[in-house]
């Protein structure tokens, strides 16, 4: 880890309310996961690095908090798109904290191992191929092909196939930032 993680008592003026909706968030929306220390409330993950940089931060937390609290994706076809992309930066964190909210969601442990495997998994129907096969398109750095972007819009209408290809890039940057800062998995207690 490359960051220190920073204590509620050290943060700065400009931190603190960043970090107080960063927390609210957390605790909402990313809570089937281990994003908090528990011994003095220090923000873990991608949280802890944002809170470094608080405009740079507080720029990406907002983004963050639209694509994320008021999605309109499927839920399974959301955390595929998410593990397509964490899989292949390799982000441990990401894969970490998306493994846990997708086993929440319903995916299977046998589509989990291939995903995170950066493996197409079989049986994937649907939304979750759809979302699969964008997210595959993008993050391995081509221009999304125009079948695949018709099929997504087909799914999901033109709202969600947007929402779909922002998410990806969303968490293009997120795995940067953990990658980038050596963020690591908290140690199972």
């Amino acid at each position: 880890m490359r960051l220190p993680l920073i204590s509620p008592a050290e943060l700065t003026d400009e931190q603190k309310p960043i970090y107080d909706d960063m927390k609210a968030g957390i605790e909402s929306t990313f809570n089937v996961f281990q994003a908090i220390r528990q011994e003095d409330g220090a923000l873990m993950g991608p949280w802890n690095p944002w809170l470094q940089e608080p405009k740079i931060g507080k720029a990406i937390w907002e983004l963050t908090k639209v694509m994320s609290m008021q999605a309109t994706l499927p839920p399974k076809a959301r955390e595929i798109a998410i593990l397509v992309t964490g899989a292949h930066f390799n982000s441990a964190y990401e894969i970490y904290a998306h493994v846990a909210v997708a086993e929440h969601k319903g995916i299977d442990e046998e589509q989990l191992s291939t995903l995170v495997a950066g493996v197409k998994p079989t049986g994937l129907q649907g939304e979750e191929e759809v979302a699969y096969d964008v997210a595959h398109a993008l993050v391995t750095g081509s221009v999304l092909p125009r079948p695949t972007y018709d099929m997504a819009v087909r799914t999901f209408g033109r709202h969600g196939a947007h929402e779909l290809i922002y998410l990806v890039g969303l968490y293009c940057l997120v795995s940067m930032t953990l990658n980038g800062f050596n963020v690591p998995v908290p140690e199972k207690e």
